[in-house]
This record gives structure tokens, C-alpha cells and sequence, in this order.
């Protein structure tokens, strides 16, 4: 099979999607599509064997069966501007392969990340790591971004104190803020970045990376629209059950062990019932489709 072109993809390489105040993503390069990932799947058959439909639908089996390996075939790499604090989290996916702008080569540039008034609330009372879901008010809001100015343009300020003092870049840079941008090049497969869209895209990931996983969800699709379809069916929109909640909906559902008058031991014994924050995932899960 020759290069594969995607022309939906072709159309964006190299454009500039706004992430945040100062961010961006770029699709600088991309290998393959849904056209890659059929071929690797029917590799004992030629191209056009198959039509559109009937490849959706081996698409879609491969992914809703967990069969991972042809959306290994399919790369994408991203030039990312983004906050360091954003990075340190986007680095805990290991299966890519990234190159980052160096402050030991070079000067870093004067710019900073300060999240909109909108984003700015109190330390969530039910999520250790997060934020509360209701933001300050106005006035308060700009008062802490004024704030993050502040420290920012005095760290800044006495960066490039020692840089002019002919201090080592490696060294200047150490007082530098989380909120300062860094940029990289981005290289993963298909199947990894399905991996990294399902946790940064959920709920509970930080709202900052979340932003970017958007983009990057866009930018996907028109890489791969079939693949990325899938994604978001079978995982992306999809929960799953523990062995106790899916006993659970059985027996909501009519179709339980004790619903159909089995005892304890003819059921193995299995009679463990959901409580507590057991029971509140559960219907956390049948009310909003989130994982919890």
C-alpha cells in the first residue's frame, strides 16, 4: 500500500488551534488514517476489497473488542505550546516520543499562563485534586490574576537579571513558575493517543488539559473520522461495570440471581450488595455515563 493521503488532514497541517491565552496545537505530521488501519487489519487482502460501510464496520469491531494493534499503524505528531504545569501531567503518558524546547539553549520567552476569571475558584471541599465547581466573583477573580501578573513579571524580571549578568541559562531559569510556557514536538500512535483522550478528556482530569485534549480529539478526526467515531462510542462515551454493580443491574433489571430465585449457594456464595460510596459510583454511572 502507497503513502496514505487524507485530505481533510492535509488541509490543516501546519495551522495554529488556540489553546488557552497563549497556546496553540499543530499538526505538523501525520502517517496513515482509517484507511491504514483496515489494510493492516485485512493484511492478507488487497485495496478495494472491501467497501466504506464494511470498513466502518471492521473499524469498529477492532476497537469495540479491544484489538489494538492495527491503530498502532496510524502516527500523528503535534507541535504543542503549553504551560510546564499542563506538561508535567501530559508527560505521565509515556508510549509517545516528544522533543522539548531547552532552557539551557535557549532564552525562554516572557510568557505566562493566567487562567481566566472564569476558571478561578476555591479548592473543591469533595476533590482533593480539583477545583469547586463555582467560580469567584468578578472582582475577586481579578484581584488573584492580578496577583499571578505580579509574581510572574518579578520572576521574569529576575531571570533575565542573570542572563544579563552572564549567569548560565541553566541555572536562570530555575526560579521560573509552573505557569511559564515550554513548547515540544509530539509524536504517538493512534492507539496510545486513544489512551491519553480517554483519561484528559474525562471529568476529573484538570480543566487546563482538558482544553488541549479537545483540540487534539478535533484534529484526530480528520485524520482518522472512522477510528475516531469508534473511539468515541465504545470508550470515550462508554462506562464499564464491576462484577457486584453488574449483579446490581442485573437484579434492577429483573434478570438478578435472587430475581430468578437462586439462593446464595447456587450462585457461588456471590451475595456481596453495593453500599456506601460503592452504591454512589454505581448510580453515578446510570445517571450521568461517567466512570466515577
Amino acid at each position: 500500500m502507497a503513502h496514505c493521503i487524507v485530505e481533510e488532514a492535509e488541509a490543516i497541517l501546519d495551522r495554529e488551534f488556540a489553546v488557552l491565552d497563549k497556546g496553540f496545537i499543530r499538526l505538523v505530521d501525520y502517517l496513515g488514517g482509517d484507511e491504514r488501519v483496515v489494510e493492516a487489519a485485512r493484511v492478507s487482502y488487497g485495496k478495494g476489497t472491501k467497501s466504506y460501510r464494511e470498513d466502518a464496520g471492521l473499524i469498529d469491531y477492532l476497537l469495540r473488542n479491544r484489538h489494538t494493534s492495527p491503530f498502532e499503524q496510524v502516527q500523528l505528531t503535534f507541535h504543542v505550546k503549553l504551560p510546564i504545569f499542563v506538561a508535567r501531567q501530559w508527560v505521565r503518558h509515556r508510549t509517545a516520543r516528544l522533543n522539548e524546547i531547552s532552557g539551557r539553549y535557549s532564552v525562554m520567552k516572557d510568557d505566562f499562563y493566567i487562567p481566566a476569571p472564569a476558571d478561578i475558584a476555591l479548592q473543591s471541599r469533595d476533590n482533593k485534586q480539583g477545583r469547586s465547581a463555582e467560580p469567584l466573583d468578578a472582582g475577586e477573580a481579578e484581584i488573584i490574576r492580578a496577583a499571578f501578573s505580579a509574581s510572574q513579571e518579578r520572576a521574569y524580571t529576575g531571570y533575565t537579571s542573570l542572563i544579563d549578568g552572564g549567569i548560565a541559562r541553566e541555572i536562570a531559569r530555575i526560579n521560573l513558575p509552573l505557569s511559564l510556557y515550554t513548547e515540544w514536538y509530539w509524536q504517538i500512535d493512534l492507539h496510545n493517543l486513544f489512551h491519553f483522550l480517554e483519561l484528559r478528556l474525562d471529568r476529573h482530569a484538570q480543566k487546563e488539559i482538558r482544553c488541549y485534549a479537545e483540540i487534539i480529539l478535533d484534529i484526530s478526526k480528520k485524520v482518522a473520522p472512522l477510528c475516531c467515531q469508534s473511539f468515541e462510542r465504545h470508550i470515550l462515551g462508554a462506562v464499564s461495570f464491576s462484577r457486584e454493580e453488574f449483579a446490581e443491574l442485573k437484579r434492577r433489571l429483573g434478570r438478578g440471581d435472587r430475581a430468578a430465585g437462586k439462593t446464595g449457594a447456587e450462585t457461588n456464595g456471590n451475595t456481596e450488595t453495593l453500599s456506601g460510596k460503592a452504591l454512589e459510583r454505581f448510580e453515578e454511572k446510570l445517571q450521568n455515563g461517567t466512570q466515577g
